[in-house]
């Protein structure tokens, strides 16, 4: 009789971890928010059509608006509804990126304890703004981009209008660096993720895959 985890007994697909870090201070109040919801309704939606990708794409979510707070837990999309987000509070930024990080260890030891394989993680930033003042955000900085050195995630930078460029070409790997959104646009992006899971849980963990083109989201900042 297997034992371990029973999401891993009912379930041993391999598994594409998504982090959803997301900015939902007060300055993301209005339009931002808004279409945040519906670009994260839209994406589920999506996902959940590709029978493979929803049985292997695994998201959590964590927002931060006055402190990070896990919405979701790991969790594989077949069944995940979209939480409503709503603005509020400071942005601590740092934080936020060091609890998604920590957060993301523990799943992938939890994937190996239960012999399950697993993709490349993603780790996905949204924001508006820039850390506060006294938000740690250069260890943070320093940890993504270990990590991405040492090949155990991919971190995309999204910058909405309003976010501190500079600060997040600081944050993001060199070489992957921030795109800004189109306008508010969270939905063509959000599909654009959603296209790129789907490629990715439809091949081998450890096989090159090719993403479908940003342009049309995403602008890069010369």
């Amino acid at each position: 009789m297997p034992v371990g985890m029973p999401e891993f007994v009912e379930n041993p697909s391999s598994r594409c971890p998504v982090v959803l870090l997301l900015d939902t201070s007060g300055s993301m109040s209005g339009q931002p928010i808004e279409q945040l919801n519906r670009g994260l309704s839209a994406f589920l939606e999506d996902v959940q059509k590709d029978e493979q990708a929803s049985l292997s794409v695994e998201l959590a979510l964590v927002k931060f608006g006055g402190s990070p707070q896990l919405i979701n837990n790991f969790q594989t999309v077949d069944e995940l509804q979209a939480p409503y987000l709503s603005a509020e509070g400071l942005t601590p930024m740092g934080e936020a990126i060091n609890y998604a990080l920590d957060l993301l260890e523990t799943r992938k030891s939890n994937y190996k304890e239960n012999g399950v394989q697993y993709y490349r993680p993603w780790v996905f930033l949204i924001t508006d703004g820039a850390p506060n003042n006294d938000s740690p955000w250069q260890m943070a900085a320093d940890r993504v981009k270990q990590a991405e050195t040492e090949k155990r995630l991919l971190f995309f930078t999204v910058a909405v209008e309003g976010a501190n460029m500079e600060i997040l070409k600081q944050i993001a790997p060199s070489n992957r660096p921030p795109v800004w959104l189109n306008g508010l646009d969270f939905r063509s992006m959000f599909l654009w993720l959603s296209a790129s899971m789907k490629q990715v849980s439809g091949q081998k963990v450890g096989e090159a895959v090719e993403l479908p083109p940003v342009s049309g989201w995403a602008q890069i900042d010369t």
